[in-house]
């Protein structure tokens, strides 16, 4: 189980000004999930954007720790360095670890279920991962998410496969104070090697603050296999 302890934070960049009336020149920053991959040493080497462009990492400020040869999904704040030689690096702002765990069958909740209400602000496919910012009402509590895989169906004349997803959300019992921003990343590469597969649909549901259950549904396809894109 993913527990977020640290689940609601506020990215910013403070750029200072210099004095005397200098101008300054903003950089041009992006908040965005991005796959942060570690080498042997357990340091940053370099992130995959969604759109499956590889940059070495030049600087890392986003002060998160990382398992040795290990790939970890991250929401953070970024610019681009451009070197003399015309290649691009990624330097690093802050950032927190994107709730990132593999979907699993209900069954395999040994604590049970829970779906403790949440609402969508905006959802959308990345490079193998089903991005998802949620709206929680909360106060000083730790939230836990997960995704429960409640069912997988596949139309062999088609190539369509279907999963259906549930949103775990165990509020621990907190108050519902104030509205406050998860970020969610539902790791769907599992679900493309099936054989003959031409397009996936996730229908990814939630319990709502009204009562009911809301559904998503976003349909993605299998990159090509020309080596263009990264995984």
């Amino acid at each position: 189980m993913n527990r977020l302890f640290s689940l609601f934070l506020l990215f910013s960049v403070v750029l200072l000004v210099a004095c005397g009336g200098e101008e300054y020149h903003y950089p041009s920053v992006k908040l965005e999930y991005l796959t942060a991959c570690s080498g042997s040493d357990g340091c940053l080497q370099y992130v995959v954007t969604d759109a499956g462009e590889r940059l070495p990492v030049a600087v890392d400020g986003t002060g998160l720790s990382y398992e040795a040869d290990a790939k970890t999904r991250i929401v953070t704040n970024y610019d681009r360095t451009v070197a003399e030689d015309g290649g691009e690096s990624a330097r690093l702002y802050a950032g927190i670890r994107a709730v990132s765990p593999v979907p699993r069958p209900a069954g395999e909740f040994e604590e049970g279920i829970h779906t403790d209400p949440a609402q969508v602000l905006s959802i959308w496919p990345g490079l193998d991962y089903l991005n998802i910012i949620l709206e929680v009402k909360a106060q000083e509590g730790h939230h836990v998410f997960h995704f429960i895989e409640e069912q997988v169906t596949e139309d062999s004349s088609t190539g369509r496969v279907d999963v259906h997803l549930l949103l775990y959300h165990d509020d621990g019992g907190d108050r519902q104070a104030y509205t406050q921003r998860a970020y969610l990343s539902v790791p769907f590469q599992g679900y493309l090697s099936r054989p003959g597969m031409k397009s996936l649909v996730l229908h990814f549901s939630l319990h709502s603050y009204d009562g009911g259950v809301k559904t998503y549904d976003v349909e993605t396809f299998p990159a090509p296999s020309d080596g263009d894109v990264i995984r």
